[in-house]
């Protein structure tokens, strides 16, 4: 059967044109970034998150550890934005201060807003029809993501949102390029040099894939949905020998992530799920703090909290109801116009499937302050469908822009749009965004007692050696400005060694902490304050605040010159 190239390829006048606005999105973001950047660390607002704090500190313990290495990145969280963090977590001024963490976020905002806009111009240039309104919808879709109050200050911090939202949208990009790379006629198979870019496409997705799977567990869902799109459409093609060997290596190389994060578990922790049901996971937690969850074992009303996340990231109020509203009207105006350029997007819908699963049966409940239990908790989960949202506004701009008479009212209509989105941001601004005041209620909760264990570490000795878990206060040794090598803590042993290593350094000093420190640091319950042999230990102070644990502070009688 004879080969056909695709109706329509991308010129270089095309290609330069997205590449021109895409440079101009890269620095506009940045200057977003770094300015909010500035604003929330001087305002010592970057490390309210106790999350935060906690990757900062995993990243740190990988080359500032009594035992450093990879080991030290532990299970639960998955690995890349710890590594990604690492080089700027040298310095002790930018693991104190937070800064070093901040860094991957602010460069995922950034790449987040170009992909943006290369995903909805791509959408609207790949179509005669709307090739005209391509730059003012890529542009909005770029004002919402980019000028959202929530990421604006999540990309400040040392969270996974930011980065998470980058490869995602980017995965999207890849995958709707490779999309529109094939030939239209299932039945033909495309020459040599039409063959090339979607394979590069396709590639380049993977990579995407493949980082978001190694970011948030949200990765995982989102690649085998568009794995199992990747197979449909190489099994409609199947004449297509290039093609099946390209998807099949598509599908290999998403796979592999995942079944090396199950090995590194089986292998380190004796557990391939340690992550989902380990004493570190989300479901312990969840069965230690008792949270109420409004959702369990309820699909449906997981998605309704789930999607009022995502309207309260946007809006307050009801103002949320027109996100949403877009979002839906958008996905039939693009089905019904664009089809099969908006196909791709339907992936943006997938954090909705998948969040409405993780709050009903995963052990990750969602509070939002409008509704029982009226708090406020996981609502920077919300943030996911922003990708939706932000697409949604740039084509419902396009699709005003283009039904205007003439165009002689088109620039009214799209600044009434613009309008729209402004008091929506406005509305979030005036009451402080969702995921601010989550963060600010975490630190306060958390601070007092911090605070007062910080103050009597401060008046140690430097040069001192403690015993503490660092699990639920590694913050109190980051704010003291003490190395964490200075610290025997819970992941000083091998962990593939169960139920305890007694070998272990952890073990060893929990058993006689006088031989291997200097201070023992102790909170109610924790496994410090439950298996440190108390013998010779001498009372230094303890610390009460309200709602949480008490602190314990010891002195051992450890000789100076006893070597540990």
């Amino acid at each position: 059967m004879p080969q056909r190239k695709n109706d329509r390829t991308e010129t270089p006048a095309v290609i330069s044109a997205r590449d021109s606005g895409a440079g101009r999105v890269a620095g506009i973001a940045a200057l977003v970034s770094m300015f909010s950047f500035f604003y929330y660390f001087r305002h010592g607002d970057v490390l309210l998150y106790g999350d935060a704090v906690a990757h900062i500190n995993i990243a740190r313990r990988v080359v500032d550890s009594q035992t450093p290495g990879l080991l030290q990145l532990g299970t639960v969280w998955l690995p890349l934005p710890h590594l990604l963090m690492v080089p700027f977590l040298w310095s002790t001024a930018l693991w104190q201060n937070g800064a070093g963490g901040s860094i991957p976020s602010m460069v995922g905002f950034i790449l987040a807003a170009v992909g943006m806009f290369r995903l909805v111009h791509g959408m609207l240039d790949s179509n005669p029809r709307t090739q005209s309104a391509a730059v003012v919808g890529a542009w909005v879709s770029v004002v919402v993501i980019a000028a959202n109050p929530n990421l604006i200050y999540m990309q400040s911090t040392a969270m996974t949102e930011s980065l998470y939202l980058a490869l995602f949208i980017w995965a999207v990009v890849f995958i709707a390029e490779f999309f529109r790379g094939l030939p239209k006629d299932a039945l033909l198979k495309a020459d040599e040099a039409d063959a090339r870019q979607p394979a590069i496409s396709l590639r380049r997705c993977a990579w995407c894939l493949a980082g978001a799977e190694l970011t948030r567990y949200d990765g995982w869902f989102l690649a085998g949905c568009i794995g199992a799109a990747v197979v449909v459409v190489a099994l409609r093609r199947w004449n297509d020998r290039a093609l099946r060997r390209v998807a099949a290596k598509f599908a290999l190389g998403i796979a592999v992530v995942p079944v090396l994060w199950l090995a590194y578990n089986a292998t380190v922790y004796g557990n391939p799920l340690e992550f989902a049901n380990g004493p570190y996971s989300a479901k312990a937690i969840e069965q230690r703090v008792g949270a109420p969850n409004p959702a369990l074992h309820n699909i449906p009303t997981a998605a309704i909290y789930f999607l009022k996340s995502a309207q309260l990231n946007m809006a307050e109020g009801n103002w949320g109801r027109f996100w949403l509203a877009a979002a839906v009207l958008a996905l039939g105006l693009s089905l019904w116009k664009l089809r099969p350029q908006s196909l791709p997007t339907l992936f943006l819908w997938m954090p909705l499937v998948f969040y409405a699963y993780s709050i009903a049966f995963g052990s990750v409940p969602l509070h939002v302050h409008i509704w029982w239990p009226f708090a406020t908790f996981n609502q920077r989960y919300g943030l996911q469908l922003l990708p939706l949202f932000a697409v949604s506004t740039g084509l419902l701009t396009a699709f005003v822009f283009l039904l205007s008479a003439t165009g002689r009212h088109a620039g009214k209509l799209v600044a009434l749009l613009l309008a729209l989105v402004v008091a929506s941001y406005a509305s979030v601004w005036k009451a402080q965004p969702q995921c601010f005041q989550e963060a600010q209620r975490n630190w306060d909760i958390r601070h007092t007692l911090n605070s007062a264990v910080e103050r009597i570490v401060t008046r140690l000795p430097r040069n001192s050696i403690y015993l503490m878990d660092l699990g639920e206060h590694v913050g109190v040794m980051e704010d003291a400005g003490i190395p964490l090598r200075q610290v025997i803590n819970n992941e000083n042993h091998r962990p593939w060694k169960r139920p305890t290593d007694l070998e272990g350094l952890w073990e060893r000093a929990l058993a006689d902490p006088q031989h291997y420190v200097d201070y023992v640091i102790a909170f109610d319950g924790d496994p410090v304050d439950q298996f440190a042999n108390k013998t010779n230990l001498v009372p230094l102070a303890e610390i009460h605040a309200t709602g949480q644990p008490h602190a314990h502070i010891y002195a051992t009688r450890r000789d100076p010159k006893q070597s540990r």
